[in-house]
């Protein structure tokens, strides 16, 4: 009996057989097997396998729903632009939360029951319009936030619009605020 090929494969055998074509999200799935998690391979050919797998975030020419891989040739973990050290710093400025929607790294994912929310690096400028990767262009994200899920998040509040609504808050409420600070900040509650 033959055994089944996993999504990621299926997905890079038909890249490779479509090297410099500008393929659409509907014909990946198509090529997947119906993966409902297709995106997540894509993702993990091109940012954990090295391959060059181009989206609208890397050339403008590209809408949100198209993909493109040029080249077979792959690039190395360590010759990616983002390195381990810059991941980490990023990380630790936004303290492990995503920037967009508010959750932390292994929280619940809200669209993966049984799963815990990954976070990535995002572009505060994107690429295709001049941004780098330098820190300060860099955000941590959750890997829901980065497909666009939650692109409809509102805008960080301010200081006094915040501190309004932890006032107006439960007392439990403000206390678990504040643990939650204490902690981040890695502080001890005052005994």
């Amino acid at each position: 009996m033959a055994q089944k090929q996993g999504s990621k494969k299926l997905i890079l055998e038909f890249f490779l057989q479509n090297i410099g074509k500008v393929l659409e999200s509907r014909q990946i799935q198509a090529a997947s097997g119906g993966a409902s998690e297709w995106a997540r391979r894509v993702r993990e050919l091109r940012n954990e396998d090295g391959y060059q797998i181009l989206t609208h975030k890397d050339r403008a020419d590209l809408k949100a729903n198209q993909y493109l891989m040029e080249t077979t040739k792959r690039i190395p973990a360590f010759a990616r632009n983002i390195s381990k050290e810059t991941r980490a710093w990023v990380l630790e400025r936004n303290g492990y939360t995503c920037q967009m929607c508010g959750l932390a790294a292994g929280d619940p994912d809200p669209f993966n029951p049984g799963r815990t929310v990954r976070l990535t690096m995002g572009h505060i400028l994107d690429k295709s319009k001049g941004g780098d990767d330098s820190p300060q262009n860099l955000r941590a994200i959750c890997t829901n936030c980065n497909e666009g899920l939650q692109n409809t998040a509102l805008p960080k509040p301010d200081r006094v619009y915040l501190l309004a609504q932890i006032r107006r808050a439960t007392i439990n409420d403000q206390q678990a605020v504040l643990e939650w600070l204490l902690r981040k900040y890695n502080k001890r509650l005052a005994e």
